[in-house]
């Protein structure tokens, strides 16, 4: 075990963490096919499977910070080992209900026992692999997670078909707990990581990276590019595709699903060849920035030119966004080991901020706008508009000088 690049402690590391990142995707995801299948059940309404949707990220991203301190603490296979536990008590739950408060209480443990599956990967790659692999060991990580919001697509559409949602979500619990088993007995502990940092040092340690100048470089890109392409793809692209390119249900569908292999083909991209760039001397850096100014670019000529090759650009786009989680290692790299932890949860904390704050606010704005006399067109450019202007100026935030910042 002293050798932390052969292949043995290479599977034993990834594999459970990959099934764990799967069943993460796959459960933020499966409710676009199983919400119409609730709402008709259950006769709920649409602002009930927001709510009810929402339960997930709201417990997921509060538990970002607490997370990074037990992380640090503990270490990664015991944190999300039981964490799991939560994620298949959730999903009993939710088979379980029959009412709105049962379900969102489901959900709400489902996103809290997932909240680890990213993070406690990243956490264990950083206590055992040197920080030029790092990049891509996310890439792989990540393509499991693309892996997971493909089987919450067609795959899940055709489990109804021949199973109940309730039995499709005891099906999860049960596989929930097998992940978390083999996380538990099979990923193995790094010996001389310390152990035991009181609650006060750990809060330093938070302290220490919330007044990093390192980090808040990165933090407004987090916030702008990874959380704004999340809020997005998970709700407004589909409606800017039904409102400004007057496309009808199967087509989104359609064009969805290539940003999702899109997005998959990134992910693997970064697994495949992100080590080699470094050995080669290419700094990961200059990708994720090349990434993000294509990103910006992109959503710049979808915002101006709804129907121009939109086929081509957004699955361009969901490529430059599978990139920006470079950002992580790239973050994480900066700090020491103990920190690593802390230092990820609070990303994912911006991060998850963006796509709670942008895809509420892109809301409230083009509402706001329709209520004083705008065209529902006119309202969805502005909103993307106005989400580039933050991406602009996070992006102009990252090439200034570090003493100005």
């Amino acid at each position: 075990m002293t050798n932390p690049d052969t292949r043995g402690l290479w599977v034993r590391l990834f594999l459970p963490f990959a099934a764990g990142y799967f069943l993460s995707y796959l459960y933020r995801t499966a409710n676009a096919v199983i919400g119409p299948v609730l709402a008709r059940e259950l006769n709920l309404g649409d602002n009930a499977l927001g709510l009810l949707t929402s339960t997930y990220f709201l417990a997921f991203g509060a538990a970002q910070l607490p997370l990074g301190m037990l992380l640090d603490r503990f270490g990664p296979r015991r944190v999300e080992a039981g964490l799991l536990l939560l994620a298949a008590s959730g999903a009993a739950v939710f088979a379980l209900s029959d009412t709105l408060g049962g379900l969102a209480t489901g959900r709400a443990l489902i996103g809290l026992g997932v909240s680890a599956c990213l993070m406690a990967s990243f956490k264990a790659f950083s206590q055992w692999f040197p920080p030029e692999r790092q990049a891509s060991l996310t890439g792989w990580i990540m393509a499991s997670g693309g892996l997971g919001a493909l089987a919450a697509s067609k795959p899940l559409e055709l489990a109804l078909g021949f199973a109940s949602w309730r039995e499709i979500a005891l099906g999860l619990a049960v596989t929930t707990l097998l992940v978390a088993g083999l996380l538990w007995f099979f990923v193995p502990d790094k010996a001389n990581e310390q152990k035991g940092a009181g609650f006060a040092e750990q809060l330093a340690g938070v302290k220490t990276i919330f007044s990093s100048r390192h980090f808040w470089r990165y933090a407004p890109m987090g916030f702008w590019f990874t959380g704004g392409f999340m809020a997005v793809q998970g709700l407004w692209a589909s409606r800017w595709m039904s409102v400004l390119e007057g496309m009808d249900g199967a087509a989104i569908a359609a064009r969805l699903t290539w940003i999702s292999g899109a997005m998959l083909a990134g992910f693997l991209f970064m697994g495949f060849f992100a080590t080699k760039l470094v050995h080669r001397g290419i700094k990961l850096e200059k990708v994720y920035l090349g990434a993000m100014i294509m990103a910006i670019s992109l959503l710049a000529l979808i915002s101006s030119l709804p129907t121009f090759a939109g086929n081509l650009l957004w699955p361009i786009l969901g490529i430059c966004f599978s990139l920006s989680n470079v950002s992580y290692s790239l973050v994480a790299q900066a700090f020491p080991a103990a920190l690593s932890g802390r230092a990820n949860t609070a990303l994912n904390l911006l991060v998850f901020a963006g796509a709670f704050g942008l895809q509420w606010g892109i809301g409230g704005l083009v509402g706001a706008l329709q209520a004083n006399g705008w065209a529902v067109e006119a309202s969805f450019r502005a909103a993307f508009f106005l989400l580039l202007g933050g991406q602009f100026l996070a992006l102009g935030w990252m090439f200034l000088p570090a003493r100005q910042r």
